[in-house]
């Protein structure tokens, strides 16, 4: 099932995306998305309606460092466990919403990511049981303002400005997200073709690891880590993501 929250004629729902292309349709779900979806009966063309972020989480943990390749472009070694660090959940947008770049924080860079949605709250789960609490997997832009990084010290303020994590356009729940292609692009260019199969920690350790640290709620995101390739971003240009099996995350890029 593809999971979207979308604006529609009468306001905001979550939604069931059905069909592809010119015939795709999006279902009302009533309520939320956890658990066994409840449809209101009400359903739209795909075109009718505006897709927004698919889940507005309490938080969003990222993990840094998870490629190893990714890792060696900075210079930097793969540390031994999952290195993490959050950022505010006002970070998210949805697909085609605008990047807002500070003009005063110098180099901003994009980082395609799979996103793992997190589907009821759990605390201490094991690595055998994680693919249990997952609801679903979406697309991430983990954007970095990269000369901020490294002059702070560390990750809140390169990491947490508002839109610095687009998030879309759906949710996939019936995926194996354990070797998907991953690929980025600035305005067509190919700047980034990983595979989610060449992650150090790989998702059922992230998720034990994550819920030892802190518990996750219903809609919690964790970015998984990006691949080598991430480069700067400047307002007018254009960031698409695709993620096999999920689809493409578009965001364009505004200076402020």
């Amino acid at each position: 099932m593809r999971l979207a929250r979308i604006a529609h004629p009468g306001g905001v729902a979550f939604a069931s995306i059905e069909g592809d292309g010119d015939d795709a349709q999006v279902l009302e779900i009533a309520e939320h998305p956890f658990g066994q979806p409840n449809f209101t009966g009400k359903r739209w063309p795909l075109a009718d309606v505006r897709l927004l972020a698919p889940i507005l989480p309490s938080k969003v943990i990222a993990v840094g460092r998870n490629y190893a390749k990714h890792a060696a472009e900075f210079g930097n070694e793969v540390p031994s466990a999952p290195m993490l660090f959050i950022k505010p959940s006002t970070t998210v947008i949805g697909p085609h919403a605008a990047i807002r770049r500070p003009s005063d924080v110098g180099r901003v860079d994009f980082e395609g990511e799979l996103a793992i949605v997190i589907g009821q709250p759990v605390k201490n789960v094991p690595a055998a049981r994680a693919a249990s609490v997952i609801l679903g997997y979406t697309i991430a832009n983990d954007v970095s303002a990269r000369d901020l990084q490294k002059s702070d010290g560390q990750w809140g303020r390169a990491k947490g400005f508002d839109t610095f994590c687009p998030i879309g356009p759906w949710i996939e729940t019936a995926i194996d997200a354990s070797d998907l292609s991953l690929k980025a692009e600035v305005d067509g260019e190919l700047k980034q073709d990983g595979r989610t199969s060449d992650l150090v920690h790989k998702i059922p350790e992230l998720v034990e690891f994550v819920s030892g640290v802190m518990t996750l709620l219903p809609g919690d995101i964790i970015l998984t880590g990006t691949p080598e390739g991430v480069g700067p971003i400047e307002g007018g240009q254009s960031v698409s993501i695709t993620i096999e099996g999920i689809g493409t995350l578009t965001n364009p890029v505004e200076n402020v």
